[in-house]
């Protein structure tokens, strides 16, 4: 029996084990993919996906997985880091952030499913908005302490990286979960997938198009939006929310069109407003459309649970009605004299 115990503890710490280097390879993948935003001393971007995934590792997989947070983020900054206390303090940020961000969640009793309105405005402000300050303040801190940054560049490097991270969380963190709840309609009409593609197609162009000329119409993606969340909840709305977001970064980036005009401070803060009400859109209609469908679903299993019992005593009725009257010195269906 303690052979037993043995090896099904060595299989469970195996197991974890395995965890940690899948979530670390994820994290540095993701990292080296959002470093080429970068817009601050090279390793600050708007867009940080690697915070995104560290925060479902943690959701979908438990608490356990962390060091793999930590590995990934020494791994993707020990080469660009200015000085090793501060890719220490980077990576510790990078860490605490989904951490604090998990247990916040876990705080308001989040669903991974995220069918409930309360769940998209949970991981909206205490997953992305509030936990991720604390990648942000660490990380921009670490660089002016390491004397990569001067003191007077903290707050746009801070901004940049607030909004890299918090955009992580907005736009990747529900793709894969809704990836990993939602179950893909492979038998669905043939329509039905030309009107996906149709969705992802016209977010993109759209998108493309409100991006490149100088006066702001970020505006007009959020029709899409709706329709994403409208027809096809919150695995359309998060593939949509995650198109929109990764161009209009990417014209913010380049400081093309409408963010051509303004400094990065200001850009950065354009575009979390933009990101921010996108997502939010996003998450906040989706969830109340699979609240109302479930709420619709369970009236319906009632009136059908109710029309089966009005059957039920119709049937029982009309037996009655049938039955002849119990004659004198016998007992009735009820036990009666």
């Amino acid at each position: 029996m303690k052979a037993v115990t043995v090896d099904y503890g060595l299989r469970d710490h195996a197991m974890t084990a395995v965890k940690i280097l899948a979530v670390a390879t994820a994290y540095f993948v993701a990292a080296k993919l959002g470093l080429q935003l970068q817009l601050v001393r090279g390793q600050v971007t708007p867009l940080w996906p690697s915070t995104g995934i560290a925060l479902a590792a943690l959701l979908l997989l438990g608490l356990r997985t962390w060091p793999g947070i930590t590995l990934g983020a020494f791994l993707v900054n020990v080469s660009i880091g200015p000085t090793m206390a501060a890719v220490l303090g980077i990576s510790a940020g990078n860490t605490l952030a989904p951490i604090c961000a998990y247990l916040l969640l876990e705080r308001v009793g989040f669903r991974i499913e995220l069918d409930r309105l309360r769940d998209a405005l949970a991981l909206v402000f205490l997953g992305a908005f509030g936990g991720m300050l604390v990648s942000a303040t660490v990380g921009a801190g670490s660089l002016v302490l390491a004397g990569a940054l001067r003191p007077g560049e903290f707050w746009p490097a801070w901004s940049v990286w607030w909004t890299g991270d918090a955009m992580g969380v907005l736009v990747v963190t529900p793709l894969l979960l809704a990836s990993r709840t939602t179950r893909m309609p492979w038998n669905a009409h043939p329509l039905r997938w030309v009107e996906g593609a149709a969705l992802l197609l016209g977010t993109f162009l759209v998108t493309l198009v409100a991006t490149a000329g100088p006066i702001n119409l970020l505006f007009l993606v959020f029709p899409f939006l709706i329709w994403s969340a409208l027809r096809f909840q919150l695995l359309g709305t998060a593939a949509c929310a995650l198109i929109a977001t990764t161009v209009a970064i990417v014209s913010a980036v380049h400081h093309s069109g409408s963010f051509s005009q303004h400094d990065l401070f200001l850009n950065m803060v354009v575009l979390q407003a933009f990101n921010g009400s996108a997502a939010l859109t996003a998450l906040l209609l989706s969830a109340i459309i699979v609240e109302r469908d479930k709420a619709h679903q369970n009236i319906k299993d009632v009136c059908v649970g109710l029309n089966e019992v009005a059957n039920r005593l119709a049937r029982d009725k009309k037996l009655d009605l049938r039955l002849p009257p119990p004659r004198a010195g016998e007992r009735s269906r009820d036990g009666s004299q």
